[in-house]
């Protein structure tokens, strides 16, 4: 990179954390990153990797803000040896909710009166602290334009038939009650990827893309847009999650909200924070544990486990359907990329829809190592892909500015 090139800072702000990423930009290179955790606190821990990955800043101290955090970062970016303001062409945000958005934006007064009027109330526990980011960099870096990058805008392709739910109309044109999805940034990256391991140009394939964290989520993408998604209104839809319930009958949650007389408030920190594999095994919602536990005769970790990879695949039958075939399937995120077990488990006896796994790639297929896993009879490939949301934020971020 040359002294004077410009780059693209692209920051996901959390509720008490911030990641940034680097990227030289018109390219995929990857400066620097690093990650502010703890905001608010004062042990705030900020991790910064140096240019080049040439060393590893570790420090702590007191953190007040989002601001604050921001000023950290670029001390850090700006500071001796580093780069120079000037070459900042554009800061990226991570925001989790974009309403109407279906694209990325440029951020003006009418995106955040909009994002304030509007997706504050559809994510509460995101967007305003996104926002804040947006903020922030607005006031330490004046004149640089700032792009949204919205985690549902890839999501907006979905048919009305699909995104719709079975509710009085009137709580969609009051509310705004609909399906939105979410992890778009990713299911996108993983797709574009995937077509060219297909070989195949994005607009001829049909794909089942599998984003599995300790939030799950999964896309049936035909042609690079989005067709369906498992996650709805809110993050918690879909399949089973880390300590997210996922579809449930919700005349179940108002049966135990009534029988144990529970708030509103009560209610939701079980379905988002105490279900999923913590609430059924009782033991954690990291399936790394959940897999030692079953392995040592856990019933309830056993079950979890099934249940977990069992509805991961309710969706890809569903979803193989709804393409009417599909080219690939896609596994990211954490559990994706590094869980064998899991995608064992999940691809387990779909030979029937044209889906064979080759266990020896599939074992082999962790700690950062992308390609194939299907067997080379596979009509139906089958690819581990490692996500990059903020390289596909930078992308996305180049070519609005």
């Amino acid at each position: 990179m040359t002294a004077n090139a410009l780059i693209n800072l692209i920051l996901n702000c959390g509720s008490s954390s911030l990641k940034y990423k680097v990227f030289e930009s018109g390219t995929e290179n990857c400066l620097t990153s690093g990650i502010i955790e703890r905001i608010g606190a004062p042990d705030a821990v900020i991790t910064h990797n140096a240019l080049n990955g040439n060393a590893v800043d570790r420090t702590s101290g007191e953190v007040k803000n989002h601001s604050a955090a921001i000023s950290a970062v670029l001390a850090r970016l700006l500071g001796k040896g580093g780069f120079k303001k000037r070459q900042i062409k554009t800061v990226g945000h991570r925001v989790v909710h974009g309403g109407k958005y279906s694209a990325p934006m440029v951020v003006d007064d009418e995106v955040k009166n909009y994002l304030k009027e509007v997706t504050f109330e559809l994510a509460p526990l995101h967007n305003p602290f996104n926002f804040e980011g947006i903020v922030a960099a607005e006031k330490n870096l004046p004149g640089v334009p700032n792009v949204a990058v919205f985690d549902t805008a890839f999501h907006q392709t979905i048919p009305d038939f699909a995104y719709m739910y079975a509710l009085p109309y009137r709580y969609y044109t009051k509310y705004l009650v609909r399906k939105y999805g979410f992890h778009g940034t990713s299911h996108q990256c993983v797709a574009l990827r995937a077509a060219k391991m297909l070989k195949k140009p994005l607009s001829k394939t049909k794909l089942v893309t599998c984003h599995l964290g300790n939030g799950a989520s999964l896309a049936a993408v035909r042609g690079g847009k989005c067709e369906d998604t498992s996650m709805g209104y809110t993050p918690l839809e879909g399949v089973m999650m880390g300590t997210r319930c996922g579809d449930v009958d919700p005349a179940a949650v108002l049966h135990i909200m009534m029988s144990e007389e529970l708030s509103m408030h009560d209610m939701d920190t079980i379905l988002n924070k105490q279900s999923g594999l913590l609430g059924v095994s009782g033991i954690s919602n990291d399936l790394r544990d959940i897999i030692k536990a079953a392995e040592d005769g856990n019933e309830r970790a056993a079950l979890a486990f099934t249940m977990y990879c069992y509805r991961i695949k309710k969706y890809i039958g569903s979803y193989i359907t709804l393409l009417n075939g599909a080219d690939a399937i896609v596994f990211t995120a954490g559990v994706g990329e590094n869980s064998p077990a899991v995608r064992a488990e999940v691809l387990k006896n779909l030979e029937n829809i044209g889906i064979i796994t080759d266990p020896v790639l599939n074992r082999a297929m962790v700690s950062g190592r992308e390609g194939k896993i299907s067997a080379a009879s596979s009509p139906v490939k089958v690819f581990v892909i490692a996500t990059d949301e903020e390289l596909m934020i930078s992308r996305l971020a180049d070519k609005m500015t």
